[in-house]
Formats: structure tokens, sequence, C-alpha cells
């Protein structure tokens, strides 16, 4: 059973990443490019007096998925319905969701690769011909009753685009790929949120703590509320170079933005596997660690900074990563000899 004080914290935790969260175009930093594109989609779209074309958004977790679907419901005027594609579990699951939308409505689906194959057959005629074909009964006494919906706006996200199914993947009018941010861009969304928790804040700080982001702007806030908290305890509130840097050493964060399993990870591939290459079964284990989770969470980020490359036969650490860890690349090769 879950803890009342975990629970607690999470929702405190939730309620601050909704404080944080862009409400206008020009809050929303970077993805300059997606966002000119969908500001010409909404355009036509209101003069045509139609709804948006379905649209489907993929890339890293904390990227800004969830953001931009909410900021396109509010830039059309309508109300957002949001659901998890794994929650989807029966036909009667989604026909109450579709059912209950209003005209020209956004429902925005996160992980949506996750979605199973019978509910994905549902969709299909929902977003092609917005009507859903109901199977009532079993064997011969089956029949289909077909119920009209309303003309609404699907937006998917997903951090898996090659797990979206071909024929779903097909029927979105607009597909977008969210790019990591650069530090500049980071720096700014972490000035921003400064001045919404009303946080005192040094420029060198702020730096740090971007430097040390990911190019994720989920996880620049989250490091800037824990900093944060550091300051109150160890400092005098306000975050400094020193409290900076002492809290994301006391949190086991580099300056690249390593956690504790980002170098566990690399060591493994270095020190297990004499750099590889290999497999993402053998690597998972040998960090007891999930695959999605290497997958989703922190391979992305290695291969970002030029850590990790991936070789028909698996994974490789880089010189780079040998580098960053102070591991001697010459001794680990000659030691294979």
């Amino acid at each position: 059973m879950s803890s009342p004080i975990k629970n607690f914290k999470k929702n405190q935790e939730d309620i601050l990443d909704v404080t944080l969260r862009p409400r206008s175009w020009e809050e929303y930093i970077g993805q300059e490019k997606v966002k000119q594109n969908l500001k010409i989609i909404i355009a036509a779209a209101k003069k045509r007096g139609e709804p948006i074309e379905h649209l489907l958004f993929y890339g890293g977790s904390g990227l800004g998925k969830t953001t931009l679907a909410h900021l396109v419901a509010k830039e059309i005027g309508k109300e957002i319905k949001v659901i998890s594609g794994p929650a989807v579990e029966r036909a009667g699951d989604l026909a109450a969701i579709l059912t209950n939308l209003e005209e020209g409505s956004v429902l925005f689906c996160d992980e949506i690769h996750r979605l199973s194959r019978v509910i994905e057959e549902y969709l299909y005629p929902a977003m092609e011909d917005f009507k859903l074909n109901l199977v009532l009964g079993k064997g011969p006494m089956a029949r289909t009753m077909e119920v009209k919906l309303p003309r609404f706006t699907l937006i998917g996200a997903t951090t898996r685009l090659a797990l979206v199914s071909g024929p779903l993947r097909s029927r979105f009018g607009a597909i977008f790929g969210l790019n990591f941010y650069t530090v500049p861009d980071i720096k700014k969304i972490l000035e921003r949120s400064t001045q919404i928790l009303n946080i005192e804040a040094e420029d060198e700080a702020l730096e740090i703590i971007a430097q040390s982001s990911r190019f994720t702007p989920r996880i620049a806030n989250h490091l800037l509320k824990r900093v944060r908290d550091f300051a109150q305890v160890k400092g005098e509130g306000k975050i400094t170079k020193k409290i900076a840097k002492a809290s994301l050493k006391s949190l086991e964060i580099d300056e690249l933005g390593l956690t504790l399993q980002d170098r566990r990870i690399l060591e493994a591939i270095i020190k297990k596997f004499n750099g590889g290459p290999v497999g993402l079964q053998a690597l998972a284990a040998a960090c007891a660690e999930e695959e999605d989770t290497i997958l989703d969470i922190y391979e992305p980020y290695l291969m970002r900074i030029g850590f990790i490359e991936r070789t028909p036969r698996g994974r490789i650490a880089t010189k780079l990563a040998y580098q960053h860890l102070r591991i001697s690349f010459k001794e680990t090769q000659q030691s294979l000899l």
C-alpha cells in the first residue's frame, strides 16, 4: 500500500508541474519549428471552420508534448480530455470517452503506442469518419451498432514512434518530433520558473542547473525545486553557485546531468562487457534495470552527448564515456589482449 505522505508529496509535485506549465505560445520556450507549423495548421483550420487534423507528437519524456496539446486546445478554444494508452482496455472504455466529447474538442492520448490492437481497430473509423462501430453480443447473435461521434481532434504522444503501428500512424494529419533543448533555452525556462515560484537565484547557479538538466525542461524544473529545498535548509534561501553545486553533488548528479544509474550503465558496458558491443537484454540484466527504462530514459541522453553508440551488434561505449568516468581506454583494451 502506498504511503499517504508519499502520495501527498507526489500531489504537491504534480501541482507544481502544472503551475510551471506554459500557458501561451510566448511562454513556451524552444521547439520553434514545431510551434510555427502548429500555428499554421490551427489558423488554416479556423479559416475553413473545421476541427484541426489529428496530430502526433513524439520525443523523449519531459520535452513538452503534453504542454503542446494543452496549448493547441486553448488556441482553438475547446476543452481537452486527457487519457493514457494503457488505461483504455476495452471497447466500452473507448466508447464512453468518445461519446462524451463535444464538437471540435481535443482528445489527448499519452503513451499512444501502448494502445491495444483491438482498441486501435475501433479507433480507425472514429478518426476517419467520426463514427464508432460497436459489436453487440457474441456468436450468431452478434450485431454491429454504428454510433455517430462529434468531430474531434485526437492528439497522440509517444516516446517510441516505432511502436506506433503503421495504420494508426497513417491516420494522423501531421507528425512532429520534439528535440532536446539547448542550454540557453533551458536557462530561460528556469528563469521563468524562479519568477513563478518566487525563488531568488544567481545567474551562475541557473547555468549550472541548466547544464545538468539533460536538455529537458521537466528535469530542469525538478532540479530547480530540489536545489531550492537545499538552499532553504543549508543556506539562506537564495540559490547560489555554491549551493547549486553542493545540492547536485548530494543528489549524485554530475556536471553533465549524469545520475548514478547513468554511470552504472556506462560502467557495465565498459567493465562487464569490455566496452561493448552488448545487447539491450544483457545490459538491462547487468544493471538490474528494465529494458524500456533504458530505452526511454537513459539511452537517448547518453547517445545525445556521444557516450553510447548503437551498432548492429549492440551498444558500445565511446572514448568520451571512458574520459568522463576517468577510465583508461588503452588499459581496458590491453586487458583484452
